[in-house]
């Protein structure tokens, strides 16, 4: 699938590598962009699940990026 806009030609050895990436939600959703990232890229929300876009309330999982915070921080824990 093309995408909507072209590579434009760069100078050579001075900048990453640009891949036609495809950027899928947890939700299924997918998208086609341009990244340095790799071609395939795994997101949690999007714009088509995330409650400030949709307009719905709903619960988020943060069991698992709450988890992560302190697990981060737990280092700088007062014992």
């Amino acid at each position: 699938m093309p995408l909507p806009y072209e590579v434009r030609i760069m100078k050579k050895d001075i900048h990453p590598k640009v891949f036609n990436a495809t950027i899928t939600c947890a939700c299924g959703n997918q998208e086609q962009v341009l990244s340095t990232k790799g071609e395939e890229v795994h997101v949690e929300v999007c714009s088509a699940c995330h409650p400030f876009f949709t307009g719905k309330q709903r619960f988020l999982d943060t069991a698992g990026r709450i988890d992560r915070f302190r697990k981060k921080y737990a280092k700088f824990e007062k014992k």
